[in-house]
């Protein structure tokens, strides 16, 4: 907590909600001010586990009226994107985790705590797919607000694309529903603009009509990643928009819930997903066991729920430090450099996510990101676990940043940084002047903050 709000009564806060309220000093202080990413040390004004929209739009009143800040908070997967939460009230949202789909209109409403995994086996049920990422534990909308890039991306766009209304907290403490009728400007910012604009109370996504898919990974040997990074390339090159994929350098930890073949283990691995026919999706996927001996193979026809699965991210809080750019391309060069510097490093993993297709089609109506440039979206993640410091992890993320300069669109992807941000270089310049104008409308004095804490215009 900060000097100037130290002098501010919080107490009332108590008062006003009628979730769980915690101040510096409550039991139960240091676990409720966690996020997922345990890298990071929350020390926000306040903390509040909301049980419903009526405790968020009291929190938000509350913070305005005292000079404070309010951001929200399903899991915490992007916390460290907060320099500070020292002015600013942390809304928790994860108990409102209901979940309610409409198989008629392939619809779901969904609230602001539930996660990913939740979201699609409540989807399932019916024969529907909703599109999620790489981990079934993070929160649907805070992924969906940054984008959403999943494994049906080039089939149909982000997550973001697909939201039909918002149910959001406004600066003032106003509960309102926004959709492409209502409100228009504000509807738009949201989706891909990010939380800047109010605290989501809840979402309407599509849903789409696919059961099940054949999709997986195949893992190799670190000796063979020049050669699978050349194949995979060429490989996806020839894909359909039916294919979603990456290829990536990677190192899973010596914990007991890695497998025992690839635990502590350099590799290089393929994660696809074919959004069609399964027998079609084995025709498309089988020659990425052509690449080098397998490792392990885990290819095959799944449920569509399983998709948040397929790329073995952790399912508990890590911590854990990200980096990411854009490429143009991916040229030999570019993997010759990115091996180099990935080699021996502390990063976990170095991700090269396949673009293009639908994530490249702008979508006049699709929201704030309706297309990322480029060929490649990367991640690379660290973990500070054992002798591994956080110095050494922003070293590692630099060197192989570095590295892939030269490809570097410049460009960025709200969800694969983690860093403070005004969110100037994951948009053009011309929606990046629509967000700041959003943003100057919606909430021009920033009582607001989201990951990527964009300026109200002047």
């Amino acid at each position: 907590m900060n000097a100037s709000t130290a002098a501010t009564d919080l107490q009332p806060l108590r008062s006003a909600v009628s979730g769980t309220v915690l101040l510096p000093g409550d039991e139960g202080w240091d676990l409720g001010r966690q996020a997922w990413n345990l890298a990071v040390d929350q020390m926000p004004a306040a903390v509040v586990f909301a049980d419903h929209a009526d405790d968020v739009a009291a929190a938000v009143r509350f913070a305005a009226e005292a000079g404070l800040r309010v951001t929200g908070q399903g899991t915490g997967h992007a916390a460290a994107t907060h320099e500070t939460l020292g002015d600013t009230v942390l809304v928790k949202t994860i108990r409102m985790a209901a979940v309610t789909v409409d198989p008629k209109a392939r619809t779901a409403r969904v609230e602001a705590g539930v996660l990913a995994g939740d979201l699609a086996a409540s989807a399932q049920e019916h024969g529907l797919a909703a599109v999620t990422g790489s981990s079934p534990d993070v929160g649907v909308i805070g992924f969906a607000l940054g984008g959403g890039l999943g494994w049906l991306g080039r089939s149909l766009g982000f997550a973001c694309n697909g939201i039909r209304a918002v149910e959001l907290v406004t600066a003032d403490g106003e509960q309102v529903r926004v959709d492409a009728d209502q409100r228009p400007d504000l509807f738009w910012a949201v989706r891909g603009g990010g939380g800047s604009f109010g605290i989501v109370t809840a979402i309407e996504v599509e849903l789409h009509p696919l059961a099940e898919l054949y999709a997986g990974g195949v893992m190799f040997d670190v000796e063979h990643a020049p050669g699978v990074f050349r194949a995979y390339r060429e490989w996806a090159r020839a894909q359909g928009t039916e294919v979603t994929s990456s290829v990536r350098f990677l190192t899973p930890p010596p914990i007991p819930d890695v497998p025992e073949p690839i635990r502590g283990r350099p590799l290089v691995a393929v994660t696809a997903a074919y959004a069609g026919d399964p027998a079609e999706g084995e025709r498309a996927l089988a020659p990425l066991r052509d690449f080098a001996p397998a490792v392990m193979d885990m290819l095959g026809v799944v449920p569509a729920a399983a998709l948040c699965r397929i790329h073995g991210d952790p399912e508990q809080p890590v911590p854990g430090l990200t980096g990411g750019v854009m490429l143009s391309e991916l040229p030999d060069e570019a993997i010759d450099a990115v091996l180099d510097a990935a080699a021996g490093s502390t990063l976990l993993q170095v991700d090269f996510r396949h673009l293009g297709g639908a994530l490249a089609e702008p979508d006049p109506d699709g929201g704030a990101l309706a297309a990322l440039p480029g060929a490649y979206a990367l991640s690379a993640v660290g973990a500070v676990m054992g002798p591994v410091t956080v110095e050494m992890v922003e070293a590692d993320l630099e060197k192989v940043i570095k590295a892939l300069q030269p490809w570097d669109t410049g460009a960025t992807y709200s969800n694969f940084n983690d860093r403070p941000s005004d969110g100037s270089s994951s948009f053009a310049v011309e929606e990046y002047e629509r967000l700041r104008s959003a943003k100057a409308q919606a909430d021009p004095q920033r009582v607001i903050r989201g990951a990527q804490d964009i300026q109200p215009a002047a």
